[in-house]
């Protein structure tokens, strides 16, 4: 075995002990990759590196999209969008049975489409529609594992920020990723409401009806959330037929939110302060974790650790499909242990080389779109598949009096749910790249 490969796969090791006892994985990736540079070239090559990589990866015009769609999604969190969802969706299915956990699905898809952020949506919509569905008497399993599957919705339903960062690292367009991820996302909406429904039938007494509601506290509530609706065809169809790119598209979007939230809701100048800094430190990671993963990236191409494992992919003899779906199921097994926006920084270096290589029968620039769709959908599942599961204990901190084997329990038809939306996307490439064809057509 090559010297530069061997080294790389110590790395590699490394990396992973240094994850597996809790370094933060921004610190790990910076630490492997500047040690590994000096071990292969010296530290001549890494302070030259140093001294222009974090200027060449963050005056990118592009990056600046990240920091303005977290900060929308926290104006969004104070501006009581939530609410004005809920209420909506509710008036539109809350007299079925089941109906009111069908609303929180509707409003965590509303609310993800501005927000971007999964954790976010399924805290934010906890908060608004677990005391309705405890009202009602829903069960804990299905009240709680609708929530946590709900917030699913904010990591794929554009605007997404680890949309963006996926779309960074592999150089795709934004604007199509967007394209590719609006119908997949609208195709969970339909699947959890399906789940649902299927859900309350087998077990009856888990899912009671609502109320009924007048006739003009319906058209009350379907108003309300008609700002909403169109800030996010402002925003995200702007983007679309082209009168914008994200990034002022992203602008756009804070100063609607922002005006939102101070007319309708009275949003204080405490709260703007409170989403600024929040923006602030969660952009800090994010991008300090895009430093880490470039400084790796480099380490390992240096040392040939994605060139070995495409060519072994590629000479193994399985066949493309198999390959792509035990990538898959790795990204799933990796999603138990880490949260989102981690694993894909420091999976996608090393699995898209593999991915590139492989012939789908389709342009390597559609391939890159496809696949972008299919890891964030695995991506999702992380969130609600134990030991971690972050969005199931975001929930059980706000539903106390309901155990998380329960919730655990409540998300499993979520989950089958979800594999169902992954074979479909899987076997019909179509789905995710008809509309992002038509854009750029």
């Amino acid at each position: 075995m090559d010297q530069s490969l061997l080294l790389g796969l110590v790395g590699l090791a490394a990396l992973v002990i240094l994850i597996g006892i809790r370094m933060p994985i921004a610190y790990a990736m910076i630490l492997v990759g500047a040690l590994g540079t000096v071990a292969l070239n010296g530290h001549a090559v890494l302070l030259n590196q140093l001294k222009t990589l974090g200027f060449s990866q963050f005056s990118k015009y592009d990056m600046s999209v990240i920091p303005m769609f977290v900060l929308m999604g926290y104006i969004a969190t104070r501006a009581g969008l939530s609410q004005d969802l809920f209420r909506a969706a509710n008036a539109w299915f809350g007299r079925m049975r089941g109906g009111v956990a069908m609303s929180a699905i509707a409003a965590c898809a509303g609310f993800g489409a501005v927000c971007g952020s999964s954790l976010a949506t399924a805290t934010t919509m906890g908060q608004v529609a677990l005391p309705e569905l405890k009202r009602y008497r829903y069960s804990g399993a299905l009240a709680t594992g609708t929530l946590a599957a709900g917030g699913l919705l904010g990591i794929l339903i554009p605007p997404s920020v680890v949309l963006v960062v996926y779309a960074v690292i592999v150089e795709a367009n934004i604007v199509s990723m967007f394209a590719a991820a609006l119908f997949p996302g609208l195709i969970a909406v339909v699947i959890f409401i399906l789940v649902i429904a299927i859900y309350v039938r087998v077990v009856p007494d888990s899912g009671p009806a609502g109320d009924r509601i007048s006739w003009s506290e319906w058209i009350s509530a379907t108003l309300g959330v008609v700002p909403v609706l169109g800030i996010f065809v402002i925003v995200i169809g702007g983007i679309y037929v082209g009168f914008y790119n994200p990034t002022p598209a992203a602008a756009v979007g804070v100063a609607l939110v922002a005006l939102y939230g101070s007319i309708r809701r009275g949003v204080r100048l405490s709260d703007y302060r409170w989403a600024l800094l929040e923006t602030a430190k969660t952009s800090g990671m994010i991008y300090l974790i895009l430093f880490g993963a470039e400084l790796l990236k480099i380490f390992m191409s240096r040392g040939g650790v994605p060139q070995a494992a495409a060519e072994m992919m590629v000479n193994s003899g399985l066949s493309p499909m198999v390959i792509l779906i035990l990538l898959l199921l790795a990204l799933i097994v990796l999603g138990c242990l880490m949260d989102s926006m981690s694993m894909i920084l420091l999976v996608m270096p090393f699995f898209w080389p593999v991915v590139s290589e492989l012939d789908f029968g389709m342009p390597t620039e559609d391939v890159k779109i496809w696949f972008g769709v299919l890891a964030l959908i695995v991506v999702e599942l992380g969130l609600i598949t134990p030991p971690v599961g972050m969005n199931v204990f975001v929930i059980s901190s706000l539903a106390k009096d309901v155990p998380m084997s329960q919730t655990f329990k409540g998300v499993a038809p979520f989950f089958l749910g979800e594999l169902v939306r992954l074979a479909l996307l899987i076997a019909f490439p179509v789905i995710s790249l008809w509309l992002p064809r038509l854009i750029s057509g």
